[in-house]
């Protein structure tokens, strides 16, 4: 029995259609801007305003049936990431000539199904329990405030949230309609130097999504991630150059350095870092599936349950988790052909994709999902897979290498799926929405972009041939190179190696501080995925952080701070949202170059993102 006190209704047939076409729409969308940019866009703050604005011509709309299509239609957007960020591969080496529907539905709807199968228990531990930010998810839910703010009041000015909102959502989409549609500045200003033999290269992109990523997760996680740039950039990529040379342009040298080698420290990294949060969380993690335990005791025994603390029973969970294990083992068993290594390969992905997936879902409520090292958790486990398969399978299968990127492909769409939902997850914490409806939608929103995405990729490939420098997909083809390079011999080993040294010192320096009790820690993880992520998206983050801690320095009350919230929540709404628009054409009509061109505006993008940070630092301060 459960308690209904305060409930809105959730799940209601308008909400369920919409948040299917929602899904299956900006999967699409996100499929296309992933395999041309390597990033996706996180789509619950665009899914929730295009929610409002559809569901506001119904009479008996809510803000927890917005909340509920949102989810959905976020499932989406982090399943098509998962997928495009592996299965190409297959293609891209040869394994597979053309896209089998079938077979991505199948991959993308056991790996997403996984992934919200997984995040049950972890929204205890992670939100409950250990009580991480989820940037997105804060966004996601001051912006579906605010909208019901606006709703309800008589006048557009007795709601001054959804002001302060659109006038931020309007600044970032016209920038962002600015730089990425018509391209009047690059989206990136960066520069690098050479001082004896070794390359100094420092840029910044000029995103104010990234900013308020940044002014959200504030001083500590801001400079954490930072620093975890400047082990790759002022130290790393230095000593490369230095030691080994190099040729061209110090700048592109620089990113090939970083790209080809250096980059790797970010995987060693997080693969110790990923099992010391794992370790850390374990408490957390039993005390919430404990208490998942209990509450379902409760609810057989008739004990009402509070309504927004009742998970899908954990038994029905874990029934299901292993009722997965089949589909799984076939899809393995087709490509090498061997029940004892599709058993062995089944069992692995389950490990591998629970521990990426309390990973993942634990990055994004440090640096949100949008900056979510998916790909880095996807590596890891493709180096892992691969070493085992070398070991049964020998150097000469030409299916080890496929199995590799299977195994990574399920595992990334699970982490994926994790990430993504826990900022719903965190949304629906704040607003008080039930958690078991959520996830029946996290369900629907993965099976309605599973039954598209293979259609996506086909038609993509068609048109632009994925792979080509019109459609690159960066990092579908790190995948392949990854899982080419063990069985060739040819992977920087070193790298991983001192990227897990480092790893190691990390957590050490952070266990000083806790037992120092300082308010100032180390997570591993953020400096992993700073040494990962290009320098380029750490910096903005770390501007963000240091405007939040400089408004608080300079008296900011609990009104204020709030302001900033809602600012920083609008930049990111317009920002994704154009960041979809923008994409949308182009996939729809296969031109690349739908978007005119307009040029000699380079320096109104610096001077833009300049302005941006000095209103977004006055504002907060004004009264």
């Amino acid at each position: 029995m459960t308690n209904g006190e305060n409930s809105f209704p959730e799940i209601t047939f308008k909400a369920i259609v919409l948040g299917i076409l929602l899904s299956a729409v900006l999967a699409g969308a996100n499929a296309y801007l992933g395999l041309f940019a390597g990033m996706t866009v996180s789509a619950s703050i665009p899914a929730a305003v295009i929610s409002m604005g559809v569901l506001r011509f119904f009479k008996n709309s809510n803000i927890l049936e917005n909340n509920i299509v949102q989810t959905a239609a976020s499932a989406g957007e982090s399943l098509a990431a998962g997928v495009i960020f592996t299965i190409p591969a297959l293609v891209l080496m040869g394994y597979w000539t053309t896209f089998d529907y079938v077979e991505v539905a199948k991959i993308s709807a056991i790996g997403g199904l996984i992934g919200v199968l997984f995040t049950v228990p972890l929204r205890r531990a992670l939100i409950v329990q250990a009580k991480l930010l989820y940037p997105e998810g804060i966004a996601t839910a001051e912006v579906l405030k605010a909208g019901d703010e606006a709703k309800s009041a008589t006048t557009a000015h007795s709601s001054p949230g959804i002001k302060i909102i659109g006038i931020s959502a309007v600044t970032g989409a016209v920038m962002k309609i600015c730089q990425q549609g018509f391209s009047m500045w690059h989206a990136a200003v960066e520069g690098a130097r050479t001082m004896g033999g070794a390359i100094f290269g420092i840029g910044t992109d000029l995103s104010p999504a990234l900013v308020s990523v940044g002014y959200i997760v504030g001083r500590n996680i801001s400079i954490i991630v930072f620093s975890g740039g400047l082990i790759s950039w002022a130290f790393a990529i230095p000593i490369y150059s230095a030691v080994y040379g190099f040729e061209g342009d110090p700048m592109e040298a620089a990113w090939n350095i970083w790209n080809t080698r250096i980059r790797y420290l970010g995987v060693g990294a997080m693969v110790v870092g990923g099992v010391w949060s794992l370790i850390k969380l374990m408490k957390p993690l039993v005390e919430g599936i404990k208490a998942s335990l209990d509450a379902l005791k409760e609810a057989k025994s008739g004990a009402v349950v509070d309504r927004k603390e009742h998970d899908l029973p954990i038994n029905y969970v874990l029934i299901l988790l292993v009722a997965m294990l089949l589909p799984v083992f076939l899809l393995y068993y087709d490509v090498l052909e061997s029940a004892g290594v599709a058993a062995v390969l089944s069992l692995v992905m389950m490990v591998f994709g629970f521990l990426f997936s309390a990973v993942a879902s634990y990055m994004a409520g440090v640096v949100g999902s949008s900056n979510n090292p998916v790909s880095g958790v996807t590596i890891a486990t493709i180096l892992f897979t691969s070493l085992l398969l070398l070991g049964l399978l020998g150097t000469g299968s030409p299916a080890g290498a496929a199995g590799a990127i299977l195994v990574g492909a399920v595992v990334c769409c699970a982490a994926a799926i994790g990430g993504d939902n826990m900022q719903d997850l965190k949304t629906g914490y704040i607003l008080g929405a039930t958690p078991w409806k959520q996830q029946v939608m996290q369900v629907v929103g993965v099976l309605s972009a599973a039954v598209v995405l293979g259609l996506v990729l086909d038609i993509l490939h068609t048109a632009y041939v994925i792979g080509s420098p019109t459609l690159s997909a960066p990092q579908a083809t790190l995948m392949k190179s990854v899982a080419d390079g063990v069985f060739t011999g040819n992977l920087p080993w070193n790298m991983v190696l001192f990227g897990a040294i480092i790893g190691v010192v990390v957590i050490a320096i952070d266990v000083r501080q806790e037992k120092r009790d300082s308010d100032f820690r180390v997570p591993v993880l953020a400096v992993a995925v700073g040494i990962y992520l290009p320098i380029e998206l750490t910096v903005p983050i770390f501007i963000g952080g240091m405007v939040a801690h400089l408004t608080k320095q300079a008296g900011a009350d609990e009104s204020m701070e709030k302001k900033g919230l809602l600012m920083a929540s609008g930049l990111i709404t317009g920002e994704a949202l154009m960041g979809i628009m923008v994409a949308v054409p182009i996939f729809v009509t296969a031109q690349k170059d739908w978007w005119p061109t307009v040029g000699g505006f380079s320096w109104l993008g610096p001077v833009l993102f300049i302005g941006v940070i000095a209103w977004l630092y006055r504002s907060v301060l004004k009264r």
